[in-house]
């Protein structure tokens, strides 16, 4: 990132923070008024829970963007409109009779006088406002596109030069993060590769994907699974990665929405469900016997759960079919023909390391899964299933066998999962193994 400070990702936040933060919990549905305009006193106390969050330390965000603005000289009409935009209209400090200056200056002091209850003796900083001329100028060409459409969203004809004035010549951060957030206050679809500039821009600001994704209404295109769109592991092996062993049978369901409801930051919706989904099907209609299936299951999951095992795959798709149908219900699942990669590239990995594992037990003390059937059932899943999904089991096992790989074996591994369409850091899971 170009900017000489720790990203806000690294300051523990996953969405919206500061004074952009304040306005999304008065937009929300479960805020003051639920839809209608929020009076004074609940505006106030809501700028106070804001402040109050992480013991206080979210305080320092809202009272340094409040003061950005403030000492940003930007006229008084221009703060106006750019709050009323952020916020939909839905709290207008003039209502109150006081001016959106004050009000600024109001939320900074509540979140200095929160500070010192910390540190009686805090005293703001200076602000650091960014304005690197290639940040400012990006944020400022996304806000001019007219694609954005925000004048006949919001009203405001002087809305677009308003930001245009905090974003490229007061603060590209701040300014950034209230354009965002009149996107998402007044509903305004944006295209994908719109999306995906976005992404990118709050990369460079430090933001965690939660701030430009939550809320943001994105014309997503068809979910496509053979453009997964994922840089790590998905699907079974995914959630064979999740297990531990204290999942319990009361909670199997709640383990398989975690991994079907990921969708990564440029997937569509119901991208995860999709892949997921596959998997389960494409076990679940093969020609291996139950038994071969629940030994796969138990040996990559490190018998996490004890389950018979297309009883789980059917419980793995009726959560997934519950996911596609919230998040894209016109779409109807198609299991896709098996990787056209040949399954020898695979299968000769696996036997190379079968003599050396084929004496292992896994979970030795509990539930025991002999290596050799693991190494057996995989095989089959190679051979007769899908060799795509049998190399993401493999990696897996691997994984729970704590096996050694040379580094040519991994390097082997990483042109496989390239071949495979493996996302950046999918393989990187196994490199701890390397000797």
């Amino acid at each position: 990132m170009p900017l000489n400070r720790p990203t806000y990702v690294e300051l523990g936040y996953s969405g919206d923070f500061g004074l952009t933060g304040l306005t999304e919990r008065l937009c929300s549905p479960g805020g003051p008024a639920a839809g209608t305009t929020v009076d004074l006193p609940a505006a106030l106390a809501v700028a106070a829970r804001s402040a109050d969050e992480s013991d206080g330390e979210e305080a320092v965000e809202l009272g340094e963007d409040a003061r950005r603005l403030l000492d940003g000289q930007v006229p008084d009409d221009v703060l106006h409109m750019v709050w009323l935009a952020a916020v939909g209209r839905i709290f207008d400090p003039a209502d109150h009779g006081m001016d959106v200056r004050t009000w600024l200056e109001t939320v900074s002091d509540l979140a200095t006088d929160r500070l010192r209850r910390n540190k009686a003796s805090y005293v703001p900083p200076p602000v650091q406002p960014v304005r690197s001329e290639d940040l400012c100028g990006d944020v400022v060409a996304e806000i001019q596109d007219p694609s954005a459409g925000l004048t006949g969203a919001t009203g405001l004809r002087d809305l677009v030069p308003s930001l245009v004035r905090v974003a490229g010549r007061t603060d590209a951060d701040l300014g950034f993060r209230l354009f965002l957030r009149t996107l998402k206050a007044n509903s305004v679809q944006v295209s994908k590769e719109r999306y995906d500039r976005f992404l990118r821009l709050g990369e460079w600001l430090g933001f965690p994907v939660g701030t430009v994704r939550d809320g943001l209404d994105v014309d997503w295109p068809p979910i496509d699974t053979t453009h997964r769109g994922t840089s790590w592991d998905f699907g079974l092996s995914r959630l064979a990665g999740n297990a531990h062993q204290d999942w319990r049978a009361d909670r199997a369901r709640s383990e398989i929405r975690c991994v079907s409801d990921t969708d990564e930051p440029l997937q569509s919706p119901g991208s995860a469900a999709d892949l997921f989904l596959e998997d389960a099907l494409r076990l679940l209609h093969s020609p291996l016997s139950d038994d071969t299936i629940t030994t796969l299951w138990l040996a990559v999951s490190d018998a996490a759960l004890r389950v018979d095992g297309r009883d789980w795959l059917r419980l793995i798709a009726e959560v997934c079919g519950e996911r596609l149908r919230d998040v894209a219900p016109t779409y109807t699942p198609v299991v896709p023909p098996t990787s056209a990669e040949p399954a020898d590239t695979v299968l000769r990995e696996l036997r190379e390391v079968t003599p050396a594992l084929a004496e292992e037990v896994i979970s030795a003390h509990w539930q025991p899964v002999p290596a050799a059937q693991a190494l057996s059932a995989l095989e089959q899943v190679v051979s007769h299933v899908d060799p795509d999904l049998g190399f993401r089991l493999f990696l897996r096992l691997l994984r729970v066998l704590s096996a050694s790989v040379t580094r040519g074996q991994y390097e082997r591994y990483q042109s496989i999962g390239e071949r495979f369409g493996f996302g950046e850091y999918h393989v990187d899971e196994v490199e701890h193994l390397v000797w």
